[in-house]
């Protein structure tokens, strides 16, 4: 679930002789570090130094020095630092940062303050521990304008909107966004975790047409990704009770 293929950026090959002109040769993505470790920003930088279509362009040890990271397209920011899951200090990171894109970095921050995150504005969760190829691959999808959450992120906070969940959250919203009843149960299966087939074999219906109720929703909310529309659905309740807690396959990456 919630896969979208990523877009990867790297180098052109040589343009073949007289259209050099007509294929230019794509430019890296410039980087900006963030994290109050020296031996963590130094480690990012010769990371990345070893992968095509890498620039670092800075790093700074403060979050308060964020603002020099605008000018790039991602900022990577090592949440380890003490008081960086504050909502006020991430809030303001993110408009300092603007309009380069944020990519939090962290093995530690609770999930609840993952979700506050990504409401903020954040664009990426990626845990330090990650292989360099996904680490390059997360960075690679948050500069083509999509989101990176891991897996077991978005099962763990359809979990606890479950488990807290009221018995007036179960009522119809009176926010529904213009989306049908279909549209809400197609939301609650996919973010539990069911693919398109899935779904259309619990609905009765075609594969084709589950992606066209997916199409509708993403224009009716404003979102353009299965991640945006089930984080979206996650922060709006927008959920069907009774199909949460049997979920399918999950992958949010």
């Amino acid at each position: 679930m919630l896969k979208r293929p990523v877009k990867r950026v790297r180098s052109s090959s040589a343009p073949a002789v007289g259209r050099s002109a007509s294929h230019p040769r794509r430019a890296s993505i410039r980087l900006f570090l963030l994290s109050e470790y020296p031996i963590s920003r130094e480690g990012l930088r010769l990371l990345f130094a070893s992968e095509s279509g890498f620039r670092v362009v800075g790093s700074a040890p403060d979050w308060a020095d964020a603002a020099r990271g605008r000018r790039s397209d991602v900022v990577l920011a090592d949440v380890s630092q003490a008081g960086a899951a504050d909502r006020g200090a991430l809030r303001r990171l993110i408009i300092l940062c603007a309009p380069a894109r944020v990519i939090m970095l962290t093995s530690t921050l609770d999930h609840s303050h993952i979700f506050e995150a990504l409401r903020l504005g954040v664009r990426g969760i990626v845990d330090r521990r990650v292989t360099a190829q996904l680490l390059f691959k997360s960075v690679r999808a948050v500069a083509a304008g999509e989101y990176w959450v891991e897996r077991n992120i978005i099962a763990d906070l359809t979990q606890r909107l479950h488990a807290e969940a009221s018995p007036a959250a179960d009522l119809p919203r009176q926010r529904r966004f213009g989306l049908t009843d279909r549209e809400l149960h197609i939301v609650s299966l996919l973010i539990v975790g069911y693919g398109n087939k899935a779904i259309a074999v619990k609905c009765g219906i075609r594969e084709r047409t589950v992606k066209q109720h997916l199409t509708n929703m993403f224009e009716k909310v404003g979102v353009s990704s299965r991640l945006e529309l089930a984080l979206f659905a996650l922060h709006e309740r927008l959920v069907v009770a009774d199909d949460l807690g049997r979920p399918a396959s999950m992958a949010a990456r």
